[in-house]
């Protein structure tokens, strides 16, 4: 018999998570991404500048930012909102998912993932979207397990990476 994974609390982020947010996105993007980006956004995009961004991001009303929270610990975080790019059309962004590697695997990203959409559509949203960088098959094969289609192949406009991306769809009926 397998153990069942630990439920997750969802809760929205505030003002006051900003350090711990800026702490998770750094450590799963180091872990993710840093072999795939080239060294001088690596070094450019330390716990200081996720910090920097978190802060802003939590004091404006969007995007919305989720935590799953295991007791103390925070597991992951899904951001979503207007979008920011126009490669995005008339779909809403999601920014961020991040999950610790210790509970991947075990639905919480989906999780994750399912809040951030049905909230967007909740808002009135036709759809959403997210972009994944194209490297990134472990994540690329999830959204696409999740229901969404890869709908566009696009360069990052930058300024630190310009990464070819794609962009991942899923349209609300």
């Amino acid at each position: 018999m397998t153990a069942t994974p630990p439920a997750l609390e969802l809760r929205r982020a505030g003002p006051a998570d900003a350090q711990a947010l800026a702490r998770l996105h750094h450590q799963v993007w180091v872990e993710t991404c840093a072999a795939l980006a080239p060294a001088p956004a690596v070094a450019a995009l330390t716990f200081e500048h996720r910090l920097a961004g978190w802060t802003a991001t939590l004091a404006a009303a969007d995007p919305e930012t989720l935590m799953a929270v295991d007791g103390d610990l925070l597991a992951g975080l899904v951001s979503f909102g207007a979008a920011t790019d126009p490669v995005f059309g008339p779909l809403a962004e999601v920014r961020h998912l991040y999950l610790l590697p210790a509970y991947r695997g075990q639905g919480h990203g989906l999780r994750l993932l399912t809040a951030a959409l049905i909230a967007l559509r909740d808002a009135g949203h036709p759809g959403a979207g997210l972009a994944v960088v194209e490297d990134n098959h472990r994540a690329r094969a999830f959204y696409l397990s999740a229901g969404g289609t890869e709908a566009a192949r696009f360069t990052d406009k930058g300024p630190l990476w310009r990464s070819w991306n794609r962009l991942v769809t899923w349209h609300f009926a």
